[in-house]
């Protein structure tokens, strides 16, 4: 069994803690020499939910962060919340807190009789650099609509007025509204948590696996293939039809939805990355330093592994390594699948 490793001086390890057994995935070339290394688990799933490929420690548990947001919008679709494609891809988001992304959480406020005041989640300068510094010099400050999870909790709020169910207090685990988020997320995963914690925003985070959450969504794109009109379906289409509003211009994410169509896709801060396909297989990747530099170039290459054609990927498929304002190497995925025998 694998030991913990905790450097602080002053702080003991929790007991029980061990360290998921992670692969090097993707590499900083500087002038022919490997600079750095962002070790982390993968895993490439076949339409059937059979595996591929895999890397590292694919069913060591792990927190998804914002990557669980389409599953919570299932959710709320299976509630009855009713919302248009661009407000329920928002409903999904991280977005960058664009003017168009602020308008639509307050939107969904206005057509179900709420305010920003109803909100629970942080408050937060919008995630984008360029909004950010938008924002800023129109004299914007923190807030919970800026902030990038404003059209998910409006969204939730929103499912807790149709329903009758009480507003204030819509985080917390008991509530009816994440009961059924949690009863999704094992529909979905096909798996119970391992664990539960709370997310950034304040929302109940599950501990899953990366095939649990490959499995959630090849689920939600296959479903939006095939149209069926699931609430798998609704909430996979509206992040297809508006990829901007998941995550925003200049966005991989965003990109990735555009140049593959029929993908649905979503990150998560501290290194994940979830794309489920149209034929219902899907990949994901937990960087284990959380850095999101590595994150795309490692999902591109698990989409190399489905026979994936990625040349349309290759601006974000690989990062420049600049020296002295010109490129003397390049961030690139590691030859790290194992293929699976059969």
């Amino acid at each position: 069994m694998p030991s913990p490793v905790f450097s602080a001086a002053h702080t003991a390890a929790p007991a029980g803690v061990t360290v998921p057994q992670h692969a090097p995935l993707v590499a900083a070339i500087r002038d022919g020499l490997v600079e750095s290394i962002h070790y982390g688990s993968a895993i490439a799933l076949a339409a059937d939910g059979s595996v591929a490929a895999s890397a590292g420690d694919p069913l060591a548990p792990f927190y998804p962060r914002s990557a669980l947001k389409p599953l919570q919008a299932v959710a709320m679709v299976r509630a009855g919340l009713e919302l248009s494609a661009d407000l329920l891809a928002l409903a999904a988001a991280s977005h960058s807190g664009a003017a168009a992304h602020r308008d639509g959480a307050l939107r969904i406020l206005e057509l179900h009789g709420l305010a920003p005041a109803d909100l629970e989640n942080s408050i937060d300068l919008p995630y984008g650099t360029a909004e950010r510094e938008d924002w800023l010099r129109t004299g914007g400050s923190a807030t919970h609509i800026a902030q990038n999870c404003s059209g998910k909790h409006a969204a939730m709020v929103a499912t807790c007025k149709i329903n009758g169910w009480p507003v204030k207090g819509y985080l917390d685990p008991s509530h009816p509204l994440q009961r059924l988020v949690a009863q999704t997320v094992i529909d979905l995963t096909s798996e119970e948590p391992a664990a539960a914690s709370t997310d950034g925003c304040g929302t109940p985070l599950f501990a899953l696996t990366l095939r649990g959450m490959a499995r959630a969504f090849g689920r939600i794109a296959k479903a939006a293939a095939d149209d069926d009109g699931r609430p798998e379906a609704v909430v996979g289409l509206a992040m297809q039809q508006h990829p901007e509003m998941v995550a925003g211009e200049g966005r991989d994410v965003t990109a990735l939805m555009r140049l593959l169509p029929g993908t649905v896709a979503k990150d998560g801060f501290e290194g994940v990355q979830l794309v489920g396909l149209p034929s219902g297989s899907a990949v994901a990747v937990k960087i284990s330093d959380g850095g999101d530099r590595a994150r795309m170039p490692a999902t591109v290459r698990l989409l190399e592994a489905l026979d994936i054609d990625t040349d349309e990927l290759a601006g974000i498929a690989t990062a420049p390594v600049l020296g002295g304002g010109r490129e003397v190497g390049r961030l690139l995925a590691t030859d790290f699948l194992a293929p699976v025998s059969a």
